[in-house]
C-alpha cells in the first residue's frame, strides 16, 4: 500500500502550516503520485525551486513510496491572496 492522501495532508501540514492546501491523489488511489497546492508563510523570501524543495523535504518520509509529485502551486499568502483576487475580477468580466 502506497501513501495516503490523509498523510500528505498531516506532514505538509504539520511542517508547513499552510493556510491553504489542497491534495490531489492523481494515482487512482494506489497513493503512488500526488498533486499539491500549497499556501505557506515559509516561503518568503525563496525561489520557485526553493519552495519544492522545502515541500520535499516536508515530504521526505511519504517520497520513498510516492512516484509522482506535482507542486501546481507553492505560493506566499500574498501571492495566493493576489491570484484570488485576479480570478475573481476575471470570472466578473
Amino acid at each position: 500500500m502506497g501513501v495516503t492522501k490523509d498523510q500528505v495532508e498531516s506532514s505538509l501540514t504539520s511542517k508547513l502550516k499552510p493556510s491553504h492546501l489542497e491534495v490531489i491523489d492523481t494515482s487512482g488511489g494506489c497513493g503512488a503520485s500526488f498533486a499539491i497546492e500549497i499556501v505557506s508563510e515559509q516561503f518568503e523570501g525563496k525561489r520557485l525551486l526553493e519552495r519544492h524543495r522545502i515541500v520535499n523535504t516536508a515530504l521526505e518520509e511519504e517520497m520513498k513510496q510516492i512516484h509522482a509529485l506535482s507542486i501546481k502551486k507553492a505560493l506566499t499568502p500574498e501571492q495566493w491572496k493576489q491570484q484570488q483576487e485576479s480570478e475573481k475580477s476575471k470570472s466578473e468580466a
